[in-house]
């Protein structure tokens, strides 16, 4: 699960971007609103931890943006203004939840779970494709309700097919989504081939009901068998 903290203060930037890797999630980071901008446009987000007040613009704009481009990434509002004017505006522009500064990081990696989960899980706390049964907090797996044992990588791609299922997804999209952008460095996306062949190997040996299928030039696709 990846996800972009806007926040133009390097300390709490910081600290927030340990914490989160500490979960286990792919962290991306932004100190001004161009820059937020330019990667909101590149990039698909789990979750966007976004400050209104920022070097260049105001977050509340970069909401609009993403609402003006029908984004579905989840977002929340972590700002020192703690008006409720601000905090209705932010909610109605499409934020998921609004977290005021100072906060404990044990609260915010709470509240980022809590988001990511209602959106892409639709407020459950587990995901079911087929006879796979995905827990995103928890990061297991089941299949026929016996526990799969994946890797981290393994785990964010299948999490990140199962929340886009029968839609192909290129290797790029697969990279930079479990990877995060500094993937474009990468000589080659050779190992996308390797990591996808041991997750089909691993659901064909547990007897899963999906499949992960190659589309010959786009990529690959989660489908039902």
């Amino acid at each position: 699960m990846k996800i972009l903290i806007v926040e133009d203060e390097p300390d709490l930037r910081e600290t927030i971007r340990i914490s989160l890797l500490k979960e286990n999630f792919v962290v991306e980071a932004a100190a001004d609103y161009f820059s937020a901008l330019e990667k909101v446009n590149d990039y698909d987000y789990d979750c966007i931890l976004l400050d209104i007040m920022l070097p260049g613009g105001s977050g509340l704009d970069l909401l609009r943006e993403l609402k003006r481009l029908h984004r579905s990434d989840s977002v929340l509002i972590i700002s020192a203004k703690d008006s409720l004017d601000d905090k209705v505006e932010g909610l109605e522009l499409g934020a998921d939840d609004y977290l005021t500064k100072p906060f404990h990081l044990a609260e915010l990696n709470a509240r980022v779970k809590s988001v990511i989960r209602r959106r892409q899980a639709k407020g459950d706390v587990s995901i079911t494709v087929g006879n796979l049964l995905l827990y995103p907090d928890k990061r297991q797996v089941e299949v026929g309700g016996i526990p799969l044992q994946l890797n981290r990588k393994e785990f964010d791609l299948l999490y990140y097919f199962v929340v886009n299922p029968n839609r192909v997804i290129n290797k790029m999209s697969l990279a930079e989504s479990v990877w995060g952008d500094n993937i474009d460095q990468a000589d080659s996306l050779d190992f996308i081939y390797s990591q996808v062949k041991n997750l089909r190997r691993k659901l064909k040996q547990a007897e899963a009901t999906v499949e992960l299928k190659a589309v010959y030039g786009f990529g690959y696709k989660l489908s039902e068998v």
